[in-house]
Formats: C-alpha cells, sequence, structure tokens
C-alpha cells in the first residue's frame, strides 16, 4: 500500500505545471538585472552598465539557447522538457518575452539614464545636434579614420550580398543615380571593421560638455554620401545580425581536440542567423529584404530604439572621471593569518584557510602558487583552468615553475564557451614553457576549481590544495563572490589527486574519501542527502536544506526537494539566475522559498548546508544543480569541517543572504519574482554587510 502511495506521488510531482521553463526563467533573471538599471539608488554609471550587462546577457542567450531551440525546430524535434513545452512553443514565448525586455531596455536608457547623464555633464550627440565646430572635427575625423578603412558593397550580380559577422555594425544604404560604370541597384552594405572605436569623445577644443560622446554609427549616418560619390544617399539604418555560435565538435571522431577547436571557431562568425536588429526608423521594405537574406521571420526581427550594440556602451564608466558616480571602491580583507606567514604553507597545516572573495582578497590564491614556484622543495604542481583572463599572474607563475625544473601539469578547457580562442593561445604558451598541458576529458567539460602542490618535508611528501567555486580569474575574483579553501587535510589531498590522475590518465582512480566528483557521486549525494532530512521531518525531527547556487534545473533534484517539502523539510534557495522549481504550491512546495540577489557582486559561489539532525553538512561547489553540471561535466563539492569556519560559513554565506530585504527577490508560484519589501524592517544588504563587515 505504501508503495502505492509513493508511486503516486511521484507521478504527481512529474507534473508540467511544477516546472518552470528554463529559457523563461533566464529572461526573468534578465528582468532583475535590468531593474539595477532603473533602481535610483544605483549609482549613474553602475545602471549604464547593468544595461550593458543586460544587453550582453541577451546575446549570449540568442547565440546559445534559441539558436539551440531553432535547431530542433528545423530537425522537426518534438522533444519537451519537464515542462512539457516544445521548442517551437518555447520560441514563440520566448519571442515574446525579449521583446518586452528589449522595449523595458532601450526605454530605460533613453528616458532615464541617458538624461540623467546629461545632467551630470555626460551627453551623446546625436549627429542634428552637432554645432558648426564640432562638424567640421568630426569630418576631418571621418576622412582620417574612418573612410580609408570603410568598404562599401554596392549589390549587384557581381557583388552579392556580403557575409557580416556576428553581432558586427553594418548599415544598409539606399541610393538613387548610377556610378561611373551606370551601375546602381539602389542598395549597399557597409560593414563597420570591428578595429574601429563605437564611440568617439570629442577634443576639449570642440566638446560643449565636460565629456561629449558620439557614435560611430552617427558619424557613418551622417556621412555615408562620401562614401558614394555622385549619387544620393536616401537612407542609412544600421543592422546587427547575431548568429548560432554553439560550436560542434565531435570528440569521439577528433583526432586533436585542439584543432578540431581551431578549425571550428571561424565558424561561428558566420554561422546561421537567429536574431536581426535594426534600427526603428528602417522601413518596412529594407528590413523584409534583410529578414529574405538571413531568412528569417517577422519574430526574428528587433527594431531598437538607439545603438543596435549597447554593449560598447560598457566603457564608458571606464573613460569619464565621475567615481561619485560609480560604487565606491574598496581593497579585499586580507586575513590576519595570512599577513603574519612568511610561509603560506606552514599556514595551511596549522588549519584550513577560507576566502571569501571578493571581500577577502584573491592576492593568497597568487600567492600560493608563487611561493610553490620558488620553494625549492617544491616538486610538483597541478592545475585546472577554466577561465583565466589576459595577463593571469597564475598563469605566469604556472609558467616560473616550469621554468625552475618543477613538474607542472595543467588541465585546461579548451571549451570554455567564448573563451575557446583565449584557451587555445594559454595552452599554446603553457606548452611552450614546458608545462605538461592536457584538456581533460572527452564527453565532459573539466569546469572543477583544483590546485595541488606536492612538496618534500623531510623524508616525506606532504600536499597542499586549493579548492574553489570560482575561476583562477584575478578580475572577476573583484566582481563575483566566491569561496576558496586552501587545505592541508590527507584526506582531501588524496581526494585531489586522485581527480587529476582521471583527468590525465587511464584508469580507475579509486573511491574518494571526502570530495563528492561530478559526474560518478555528486548527484547520488545530493539525492542521498535531501532523502535523509526528508526521512528526518517524517520522524518528526528538525530537519532544514538550505543552497545557494547560480541555476537550478535538474529535474530529479527538483523532485526529491517537492517530496522533503511534502515531509515537512524547511528549504531555503538562493539562486542567483535560472530557477525550474516552483515554490509555494500547496501540498507541493509550500515549504520551499526561493530567492535571488542581484547587486553590486554577481553571486556565483555555489554552498549546500543539510541540517543531518544536529551534525551539520555544509560543502562548497564548482557545479549548479543542472543536468550539465552533474552529468556532462568534471567537478568537485568539497566538505566544509571546521567548526569555526563552518559556523563563519553559514552565517555569512546563507543566513546573511536570507536576512537580505533590499536586494532579494522572491520567486512566487506563478514564475515571477517580487522585489522583497522591507515593511518596516531596517534595510539589510547581504553584499553591503559583508563590504562594511570586511573593509572596516
Amino acid at each position: 500500500m505504501n508503495m502505492d502511495i509513493s508511486q503516486k506521488k511521484e507521478i504527481e510531482l512529474n507534473n508540467p505545471d511544477y516546472f518552470i521553463n528554463r529559457e523563461l526563467s533566464f529572461l526573468e533573471f534578465n528582468r532583475r538585472v535590468l531593474a539595477q538599471a532603473r533602481d535610483k539608488k544605483t549609482p549613474l554609471l553602475e545602471r549604464l552598465f547593468f544595461i550593458c550587462i543586460a544587453s550582453s546577457n541577451m546575446d549570449e542567450f540568442f547565440e546559445i539557447r534559441v539558436s539551440g531551440l531553432k535547431q530542433q525546430v528545423a530537425y522537426g524535434s518534438t522533444q519537451r522538457g519537464p515542462d512539457n513545452l516544445s521548442p517551437s512553443e518555447q520560441l514563440e514565448l520566448i519571442n515574446k518575452a525579449a521583446h518586452r525586455l528589449q522595449n523595458s531596455q532601450y526605454k530605460i536608457l533613453n528616458d532615464e539614464v541617458l538624461p540623467a547623464l546629461a545632467n551630470e555633464d555626460v551627453h551623446f550627440l546625436h549627429h542634428d545636434r552637432w554645432n558648426r565646430t564640432q562638424s567640421i572635427w568630426i569630418k576631418k575625423y571621418f576622412n582620417r579614420e574612418l573612410l580609408p578603412v570603410l568598404s562599401p558593397v554596392g549589390l549587384d550580380p557581381a557583388h552579392p550580398f556580403p557575409k557580416v559577422l556576428n553581432k558586427s555594425l553594418n548599415f544598409i544604404i539606399t541610393l538613387e543615380g548610377k556610378d561611373a560604370f551606370g551601375r546602381n541597384t539602389g542598395i549597399a552594405i557597409v560593414q563597420a571593421p570591428r578595429a574601429l572605436p563605437r564611440l568617439i569623445q570629442l577634443p576639449s577644443s570642440c566638446a560643449s560638455h565636460k565629456y561629449d560622446f558620439v557614435f560611430l554609427s552617427s558619424i557613418i549616418h551622417k556621412h555615408a554620401a562620401d562614401l558614394f560619390p555622385g549619387m544620393t544617399v536616401t537612407g542609412c539604418y544600421e543592422f546587427r545580425a547575431t548568429r548560432n555560435s554553439d560550436l560542434f565538435v565531435s570528440e569521439e571522431e577528433a583526432g586533436d581536440l585542439m584543432r578540431a577547436l581551431e578549425g571550428e571557431l571561424p565558424s561561428r562568425r558566420f554561422a546561421e542567423v537567429v536574431r536581426l536588429e535594426v534600427t526603428n526608423r528602417c522601413p518596412q521594405e529594407i528590413i523584409d529584404f534583410l529578414m529574405h537574406k538571413f531568412t528569417l521571420q517577422p519574430a526574428d526581427v528587433y527594431p531598437v530604439d538607439g545603438p543596435v550594440n549597447l554593449n560598447r556602451m560598457m566603457a564608458i564608466p571606464n573613460i569619464v572621471d565621475l567615481p561619485e558616480l560609480q560604487f565606491p571602491t574598496f581593497t579585499p580583507a586580507l586575513q590576519k593569518r595570512l599577513i603574519r606567514s612568511e610561509n603560506i604553507f606552514d599556514t595551511i597545516k596549522k588549519g584550513d584557510v577560507f576566502l571569501h572573495h571578493p571581500f577577502q582578497s584573491f592576492t593568497p590564491v597568487v600567492d600560493f602558487l608563487r611561493q610553490a614556484s620558488a620553494d625549492p622543495n617544491v616538486l610538483a604542481i597541478k592545475q585546472t583552468l577554466y577561465r583565466t583572463g589576459d595577463d593571469s599572474s597564475i598563469v605566469e607563475a604556472l609558467i616560473a615553475a616550469a621554468h625552475a625544473g618543477k613538474e607542472v601539469t595543467v588541465v585546461i578547457e579548451l571549451r570554455a564557451r567564448f573563451d575557446e580562442e583565449e584557451n587555445i593561445e594559454l595552452a599554446n604558451e603553457l606548452q611552450n614553457a614546458g608545462v605538461h598541458v592536457s584538456y581533460g576529458v572527452v564527453g565532459h567539460k573539466t569546469h572543477a576549481k583544483m590546485i595541488l602542490v606536492i612538496r618534500r618535508e623531510g623524508r616525506q611528501l606532504k600536499r597542499y590544495v586549493h579548492l574553489g567555486t570560482g575561476n583562477y580569474h584575478a578580475k572577476t575574483a573583484r566582481l563575483y563572490t566566491d569561496l576558496g579553501m586552501l587545505s592541508s587535510d590527507t584526506a582531501i589531498t588524496d581526494d585531489v589527486q586522485k581527480v587529476f590522475q582521471q583527468l590525465t590518465a587511464l584508469g580507475k582512480a579509486g573511491k574518494l574519501k571526502k570530495i563528492l566528483q561530478a559526474p560518478f557521486t555528486l548527484h547520488k549525494s545530493m539525492m542521498e542527502f535531501i532523502q535523509i532530512e526528508t526521512e528526518n521531518a517524517l520522524k518528526g525531527e528538525t530537519a532544514r536544506i538550505i543552497a545557494k547556487m547560480n541555476s537550478l534545473v535538474e529535474p530529479e533534484i527538483i523532485k526529491a526537494l517537492y517530496r522533503a517539502s511534502q515531509a515537512g523539510v524547511k528549504i531555503d534557495l538562493i539562486v542567483r539566475g535560472i530557477c525550474c522549481l516552483r515554490p509555494g504550491i500547496k501540498g507541493v512546495s509550500d515549504n520551499i522559498q526561493v530567492r535571488s540577489i542581484i547587486g553590486r557582486f554577481l553571486e556565483h559561489s555555489r554552498i549546500f548546508y543539510f541540517y543531518n539532525a544536529g551534525d551539520i553538512q555544509l560543502f562548497g561547489s564548482s557545479a549548479d544543480w543542472m543536468d550539465r553540471n552533474f552529468f556532462r561535466r568534471i567537478e568537485t563539492c568539497f566538505p566544509i569541517e571546521d567548526k569555526r569556519m563552518k559556523k563563519k560559513v553559514v552565517k555569512e554565506c546563507l543566513l546573511n543572504y536570507l536576512s537580505d530585504n533590499t536586494q532579494s527577490w522572491i520567486l512566487h508560484a506563478d514564475g515571477s519574482y517580487k522585489k522583497s519589501i522591507l515593511a518596516g524592517s531596517k534595510a539589510k544588504s547581504a553584499q553591503q554587510s559583508l563590504l562594511k563587515n570586511y573593509t572596516e
């Protein structure tokens, strides 16, 4: 009888109404990002930055997610996810939501942010607002800097419609008259080279304000006639095509993954177009012409009221010297243990070191590698790299270690999306320095964040590790919240060495003692921990789950959380981005609350808490609760066992965020998010409180 009830509940939990669509959840996330630009409490230049972030997010969404759905439709796929929406149904809903989002984005820019910037003497001048002095300077600039590098293409049988680069700035120009050869089809295309700046600051000699900028598009629009001497320009309209950018490499058939990726990368520039952005001044017949050339439908066209690429405005906060319009600068804190220590290995031996970025400095991670590279007792260094950024101190330390004669092994994930080219260059640079480079395991991205240092101490070899939730990227370590741990715990270091054996060699590396690893034990262990809380709740005992992550998608985990909620487990989920779980469903998820924190820093840490009848289990992880992280990636999830640090992490990274009432958005059963309400309470920002505590 009990089995029948259990089966009935399982069938009920497969109800599509209990699952939020992944793509629509992402668009809800981007709406929350855009809300930061609308919030007048956000510093003005940061509001502009959030608009640019929202624009960049949408680019990637169309390049990867929308393009994938379009491919499914083209192939006739009827595959449905837990929400039971077909690819075509998803595209229809996405188009409606994405158009609303874009309209909102440009409305905030034009009606709120740009006028507010003008009040601060930062102006973006349309070509009909240039005075005579400015017009003369811009004309000279056009002749000197732009005219020599622009290559207009008049469309005729000898000049077909050109291949426009992914996300590049282009102009379609209508013409009257005939050229020297008697030709005129009435249409030409001008492509703006990537090397040209999209924003040009006017010099003080002709500026009317402290900061005057003109868009490249305005200059080309104004001087388009100079590109077609003897002809009449009747219209000039900017457009931008977004292409499918999901690389396909058959790893089983590729003999050399790096060469296969190098061969595939150029296709990203000219793959199938999935979105057309065009100025809202463009006549319908021109839009129809472009739709035909790109094989698009009306829903794929996004008219814009402003620049077609807002991402280029991201440079403005770095150009204008107005610090009062930005978030206050801060210096990340450094632990006293590390300040007093001359030898980081001696410090780690005395106890695990936990780092909470960006509130605490990323420098100890770099120092860990630098000291290892210079220490004559260090024999070997192993590390995973996913994203590093330019001029990486981490990479410099690894090269220095190799030059010092140490055995250095680096596992580089070549397929880190949109960083593939940089990672190929990085792999070559490291190999040239004598570093042993591998690319992980075929069919699985290496997403784990690990460093292993092997050091001779007397007659023994001692191992030290760093494990983290974020990439080894010094710049993002100041922008993303992440957790890191330096440890010499024998079981932990032994586990890390076994994982590296898996990544660089063949054969089974053996069972891990403490670390949970995807794709082997992580999903199973999370299910077991949730089940333990469920059983304890059914016995009338205290049961509690708190989980912080970027995304929650995997359906079996969601159903396990539903069962836990039904049993009475109190569940708090802090999910920054995509969340497919639907909280607040009576009898299913009424014990689950989901919140998203959107603020100055990108919430990136993954932390999992299980009450476990008072013997709290706490983990930091490189993995979100998504199918790809559980089953198609190499991930590590490490226990936090030191009692003092466990208490600190729970307080700072979990309870602190659950009490946030200024940057917290609460997910409702209908899939919408509402900003948390103060309701007479004292304002509390989790990020600001951590900044204050650490910087003071």
